[in-house]
């Protein structure tokens, strides 16, 4: 009897595929004495993984933010999710986490140092706004918006075009997602006030380091 060896496509294609989850630690070890990432950030960010189909032993690999792939609407289910979104891809590679063995290549150079603003400091910028539809913007770590190296968007700071208009206040806030370290827009109007300290206070609330 002879018996039929599958072809990786095949195994590929039979396998159930599990979600997104933590990178698995011997990745994450890589990602931090390797790749120069943050331990808190290493396990932030989530993984996809598949049976090797080059390799006897180990795991594919893809690691990636799922912060951003909310902003861009993408739900990434597993591995295969990410065939059609390859730029959501930080690292790739392959894993055997018994062997202790990693190889991962840097897919997306993404700056994840991002400077910490004091309340004074982001008061400053606000109130360096001089010509009318200027726009200042802070990445947030907490809220309802997503991506950016903070996690949760970010939010826009606008001197109102119409201001001094009848009921019109000086500055606008709102809320947006982050896209390739961008603001996507202003989304989500906040509020709006004639007072930067109180809104660098609003702001200074979730401008803090990545805590999703």
């Amino acid at each position: 009897m002879f018996w039929h060896k599958k072809s990786a496509k095949e195994e590929e294609k039979g396998e159930r595929l599990s979600g997104p989850k933590e990178i698995p630690e011997v990745a994450q070890h890589y990602l931090v004495t390797q790749g120069k990432m943050g331990p808190d950030l290493a396990k932030l960010l989530k993984a996809v993984l598949r049976k090797s189909i080059t390799e006897e032993t180990g795991f594919n690999i893809r690691v990636f933010d799922d912060s951003e792939a909310l902003a861009r609407g993408v739900q990434v289910k597993d591995y295969t999710s990410l065939d059609e979104c390859p730029d959501l891809i930080i690292y790739e590679g392959w894993f055997d986490e018994g062997a202790k063995q990693v190889k991962l290549e840097e897919k997306k150079r993404v700056n994840w140092d991002t400077l910490i603003f004091t309340q004074t400091e982001i008061q400053q910028k606000i109130e360096a706004l001089k010509e009318p539809g200027d726009t200042v913007f802070f990445y947030m770590g907490r809220g309802s918006s997503h991506g950016g190296p903070l996690g949760m968007g970010a939010a826009v700071i606008e001197l109102n075009p119409s201001y001094p208009g009848k009921k019109q206040k000086q500055y606008i806030a709102y809320r947006t997602d982050v896209i390739d370290m961008q603001p996507v827009g202003k989304e989500r109007k906040a509020f709006d006030s004639d007072k930067a300290k109180y809104i660098a206070r609003w702001v200074k609330d979730s401008h803090h380091k990545r805590i999703y």
